[in-house]
């Protein structure tokens, strides 16, 4: 993995936002084994003119303005923008307050930039981190087919399984705002990796966590502290637990030391058709239908673990 290779592992981080979208910013960009060619923004969480702004604003809060930060798609291939305002309010980084970015946006497409850079980059080289609805990716691989084979591997936040969905009981967020794109990404033949919420509700800002970040006692740390303390909020009143799920710095922390986390490959399908299961990942856990498996499905995390590596990181910037 690339802690253990001596040069840094290629990344395009594409994103929308959000409070946890921020710490993972955060954690990929505090790592000298992980390379950010770029950050492509996503309409998802909030409206694409506010996540292209978030992902700025994150860069220069991490002191890395040379950053280059792209805007891509405004809203799904196919329907309607669903937005998460209730959970992250909304400027999308509701909590601190940040200073407006002073670095600018990225004159390219954020899709040009996705299959430019895969068609430039050794085949390969690259590794595609989604942290939000797959709209970019997905019009991607519809411009340039061809970048399917050339990308390293695609590490995604999305779905759910065991645990059902957050937005409706059978759908995840990131995938119910735009399945078409993410039945187009499942059925690519490019490895993935999933982060589905079963595994990203196992790791919760417990008070006891909070604390550690606090204790930096930097403007980063203090930052991540206002940004987690609004975002859990919503998760500790709806499962009644200490602290919210810290869904998108699971896919960073797996790049980062993958020994952390444990799950199966799978066949997963994307239910694109139905209105009750619109979004649903189909995850055929127990191997019962003989589909080609397309996915590494992950279950379970050393939560105390996560939380150590991102307290190293943070502790960085």
């Amino acid at each position: 993995m690339a802690g253990n290779s001596e040069q840094p592992m290629k990344i395009i981080i594409d994103t929308d936002p959000g409070q946890d979208d921020a710490v993972a910013i955060l954690l990929a960009l505090a790592s000298e084994n992980l390379e950010v060619l770029g950050i492509t923004a996503v309409a998802g969480n909030v409206p694409l003119e506010l996540t292209e702004k978030n992902a700025r604003m994150v860069c220069e809060l991490a002191r890395k303005p040379g950053t280059r930060v792209f805007a891509g798609a405004k809203s799904p291939m196919e329907r309607p923008l669903v937005t998460a305002e209730y959970v992250h309010g909304k400027t999308g980084l509701d909590g601190p307050v940040l200073p407006e970015p002073d670095m600018p946006l990225q004159p390219l497409h954020g899709v040009d930039f996705i299959v430019e850079t895969l068609l430039s980059e050794p085949a390969g080289d690259v590794t595609l981190c989604t942290l939000g609805p797959l709209t970019n990716i997905g019009l991607a691989l519809q411009q340039a087919p061809q970048i399917a084979e050339r990308v390293e591997q695609i590490v995604m936040m999305g779905g759910g399984f065991f645990e059902g969905g957050n937005v409706t009981p059978a759908a995840e967020f990131n995938i119910y705002v735009d399945p078409e794109a993410a039945r187009l990404v499942f059925e690519s033949g490019i490895p993935i990796v999933m982060m589905p919420l079963d595994v990203t509700h196992k790791v919760l800002t417990t008070k006891r966590r909070l604390q550690r970040i606090e204790q930096l006692a930097t403007p980063v740390s203090r930052a991540v502290v206002e940004l987690l303390e609004f975002f859990e909020r919503f998760d500790e009143e709806k499962y009644g637990t200490d602290g919210g799920p810290l869904h998108d710095p699971t896919v960073i922390a797996w790049l980062l030391k993958p020994e952390l986390f444990s799950g199966r490959y799978c066949n997963v399908e994307i239910e694109t058709k139905s209105p009750l299961t619109a979004g649903m990942t189909v995850v055929d856990w127990w191997q019962v239908t003989g589909r080609p498996h397309n996915a590494l499905v992950i279950r379970d995390v050393n939560a105390d673990g996560f939380f150590d590596l991102l307290v190293e990181h943070i502790a960085r910037l």
